[in-house]
């Protein structure tokens, strides 16, 4: 009886599968249900311009949904950028290799400071006076190891 009233729906059961799955996505957002709504919409608008058999209408929404689920993971994945960003972030030490500072407070005894943006670092270096200019050489856990610029 149910399955009478679906198939004398025609096109519209696959748009209103399609509304419902959008709807499912609104409710319990994940990014995935709106794909296959939007894959069983298609197909709908495709069985109503070709009056499609259900076999045919069933395998157009399995390729449809496919493709849709896969552009969406291709939208939802994060740039390259991004991702040497988050790569990066407990790392931040080793971008500044290479780079010339002025010391904020002298090396003395083998240890001072620089100020790189809104943060101070520890250096280690030869002893230099304050406002010397140096480089960073590389990083031993979160101290900097500076040279002559």
């Amino acid at each position: 009886m149910i399955a009478n009233a679906i198939v004398s729906l025609g096109p519209w059961a696959w748009i209103i599968v399609g509304i419902v799955l959008i709807g499912i996505e609104l409710l319990a957002p994940g990014v995935f249900f709106i794909w296959l709504g939007l894959a069983a919409i298609a197909t709908g608008v495709l069985d109503a311009a070709f009056d499609l058999s259900w076999q045919l209408a069933a395998l157009i929404f399995a390729v449809l949904a496919v493709a849709a689920v896969g552009f969406g993971r291709t939208l939802a994945r994060p740039s390259a950028q991004h991702d040497t960003e988050a790569a990066s972030l407990n790392h931040r030490g080793e971008s500044l290799v290479g780079r010339v500072f002025t010391l904020e407070t002298g090396i003395v005894d083998g240890a001072g400071r620089i100020r790189v943006d809104d943060s101070s670092w520890r250096v280690t270096g030869p002893e230099r006076p304050v406002g010397a200019q140096v480089r960073v050489v590389r990083i031993e856990g979160t101290t900097l190891v500076v040279d002559d610029a």
